[in-house]
Order: structure tokens, then sequence, then C-alpha cells
């Protein structure tokens, strides 16, 4: 992997002494990194989106106000502690401000200059991984969903996400029609993901509730495969009294194949899953509170599906509020993760590092149960919500997601 870096340097300077000064940052950083700063000229600035702009020294400003333009926002800019750079870098990033341009500075000890640049790689890779991707929305929201409506418009301007609507009867129909060609279940059974679908069909489970819950997933697939669709939500419950099945196996397989699918019609939800997978590369659970406890600042999430790539075990019932069709009991490993839900105004967000405390099994919450402990004040969920579905991934990406949602919000 390679940075692109495009070097400021003015002619007032002694070009191989300022060089000579630099090396040892240049050659520090890359090593931190792991990754190569490869420069740039100004003719390839527009084939890059937001290559790092390197401050070498001062007097710089002016050339940078005649060439400005050729860049993509955000504006990425590394200072040095010698030659000027920051005094000319901080005169850059007013200059860019006052034109109402996305830009930071990044100065300051190695460690936090590497990760910063390292965050900055991420951010600007998951926005370019969201462009233009289509979402089906396949039903409304379910009724219960009333402050999760988002506004199309102002999702494709913020995230170049185009929404299409397509009728849940456009899905019963798929069903349908799967159901009556039992050579498609043949088909999937010795596939490309026979070892995963063996592996479901090896629980102790209901094998009718099972083949129905393939059924959905080979419907939902020929949808996908219509409108070329990267992401999905579906107002699932509606599947429970016209197949009598759920879509949490389906859900499940489709969030492993990263096709981002979200429960219930819940558009806020997957966008926010949509995030943290493309900032993350984690696959993502969709998850109720289910209990808050703000003594010990813990709280438990539960729903009846997750990506099988997230769970070290699981087991096979029912969805929880039906006692129908097919739902997941999966376990997922301790240790650190994420909690994100972006508001359907997509101006407002939460976002917390969490400790996966443990796993467990009560029969009166969905099926897939964790405790959390949650790094910021769970009092947040119970004072300013974002929503219902909160988004859990692995790994400690809070910052990573401030970043991104800063520069989205910025626009």
């Amino acid at each position: 992997m390679s940075i692109p870096v495009y070097n400021l340097f003015s002619p007032l300077y002694d070009k191989k002494l300022v060089n000579r000064s630099l090396e040892m940052l240049i050659k520090d950083l890359e090593e931190r990194l792991e990754e190569t700063f490869i420069e740039i000229s100004q003719d390839e600035i527009g084939h890059y989106h937001s290559p790092l702009i390197f401050v070498n020294s001062g007097g710089v400003e002016g050339y940078f106000k005649e060439i400005y333009r050729l860049f993509h926002e955000p504006y990425i800019i590394l200072a040095s502690d010698t030659n000027n750079s920051l005094a000319a870098s901080l005169e850059i990033l007013t200059f860019l401000k006052q034109q109402g341009l996305k830009a930071e500075i990044i100065h300051g000890d190695l460690s936090y200059v590497a990760s910063r640049i390292n965050a900055w790689q991420k951010v600007t890779a998951a926005k370019k991984r969201l462009n233009g991707i289509n979402v089906g929305a396949i039903g409304k929201p379910s009724d219960w969903l009333i402050a999760s409506n988002v506004d199309y418009d102002k999702v494709r301007k913020a995230f170049a996400i185009n929404i299409i609507d397509l009728k849940i009867t456009e899905l019963l129909a798929e069903i349908k029609k799967v159901s009556a060609s039992p050579t498609l279940l043949t088909e999937l059974k010795n596939g490309a993901q026979k070892g995963k679908i063996q592996s479901l069909y090896q629980k102790t489970f209901d094998q009718e509730s099972l083949d129905g819950a393939f059924h959905i997933y080979l419907a939902l697939k020929n949808i996908c495969n219509k409108y070329k669709l990267q992401a999905l939500t579906i107002r699932c419950f509606d599947l429970l009294n016209t197949v009598y099945n759920t879509g949490c196996i389906a859900l499940a397989l489709l969030n492993d194949e990263k096709i981002i699918s979200a429960c219930e019609g819940d558009l806020s939800a997957l966008l926010s899953m949509l995030i943290l997978n493309a900032l993350t590369g984690e696959p993502v659970f969709m998850a109720n509170p289910s209990r808050i406890d703000t003594k010990t600042n813990q709280l438990i999430l539960a729903h009846c599906t997750l990506p099988l790539s997230m769970a070290d075990l699981f087991t096979l019932n029912t969805h929880f509020e039906s006692n129908i069709g097919v739902g997941i009991h999966g376990e997922i490993r301790c240790g650190e993760a994420t909690i994100f839900r972006l508001n359907a105004d997509l101006r407002r967000y939460f976002v917390s590092g969490i400790i996966i405390l443990e796993n467990q099994y009560q029969d009166n919450l969905c099926r897939t149960q964790i405790k959390v402990k949650m790094n910021e004040s769970v009092k947040h969920l119970l004072l300013n919500p974002m929503g219902n579905h909160q988004l859990i991934c692995k790994g400690e990406h809070s910052e990573l997601v401030n970043i991104f949602m800063n520069m989205i919000l910025e626009e």
C-alpha cells in the first residue's frame, strides 16, 4: 500500500536542506503506518481522493491558493516542526475554512500523526466505498419505528447512496417462485456456501422451517441481483402472517456476503450499519437495548439475527416475538467493541466504545443476547436516544466514527 503525497515547497528555502530535515520524519511515519509515501505531481492531484498535503516549508500559501481547487475534500495537511511548516499550514487551514471547505492539520508527536493519517485514510476510503451504492427498502419501516424515517434526498447528498423503494409484495412473489422450484434449494445446498448451509441444517431444528428460511434468502438474493443492491432493509414482520417464517437466516447470510442487511425496514439503522462496515470492514450486529443499568453503566442488547461470522458459536431457535420461523442465538466473543447509531435526521449520532462482558440466554428476550459495559454514560440512551436499534461491531472504533461523522456533518 502507498499514500499519495503532494509536497508544498517554497523556492525561498534550500530544497536539499529541507529534504534532509524531513527524511527521518518520513521514514518514521512510513514504518509506523507500514505504508510508503508516494510523491505526486500537480497533474496527478485530481486522480486521488484527498492526497496528503505535506507543507515542507513556509512561503507556500500563495501558491496553494492558486491550486487548492485541484484537490478533493477533505484537505489533510501534514505539518512538520521545522522550516515554518506549521505557520504556513495554519494560514492555509484558515483560508480553506473561510471557503467553507473541510480540512485538518495533522501535527504533533509521531504516534499521534501516524494514527491520524491512518484514520483519515480509512475515512476517505469508507466514503468512497459508500459512494453510489444502491440500497433496497423492501416495505416501509415497521409501524413501531415512528422516529426512523429518513429523507432520501438528504441521504443522497450526504453519502451519495441511492435508496430504491420496493414493495413487500414483490418479495412475496419471489419467495413463491423460489418455493415452487425445489432444484434451487438443492443447488444452494451443493453450491459455494455448501459448508455454511450444511452447518445450519445440522443444527437440531425443524427442517421445513429451515427450508422456508432459505427460500426467503434465495428470493432476497434474486432481488439484490435484479436491482443491483449492495444493501437492504426489509419490513420483516410482514413475513410472519404471509409465509409463516422470518428473515433472520436470510439477513445473517446476506451480511456475511457483504450485502449489509437490516431488520424492520429501519433505514437509519441500515445507514449506521453501512458506515460501521465501510470504516472497519467488520460485520455488524443490529440489536435492541433490552435492559439498562445506570449504576454499573451496563446494558443488555438482543436481537434474533446476527452475521454468522460474528458468532463463535450459534444455535437455532424460533423467532422471539412470534415463536415461529428460525431465529439465531449467537455467542459473540467477549472484548472491545463499538456501539453506534445515526439519527434519522442525519445530523446527530451516538457512538461509544464498549466491552462485551458476557453472552447470555433468557427466554423473555430476543435470541442473541450480550451484556456490555459502555465507555460513555448509558444515560445518553435514556436522555437523548437516536432510535431503538443500536449497531455493534468488534473492536474499538469510536474515534474513527467521530472523524467520519464530523466530516459528514460539516457538509
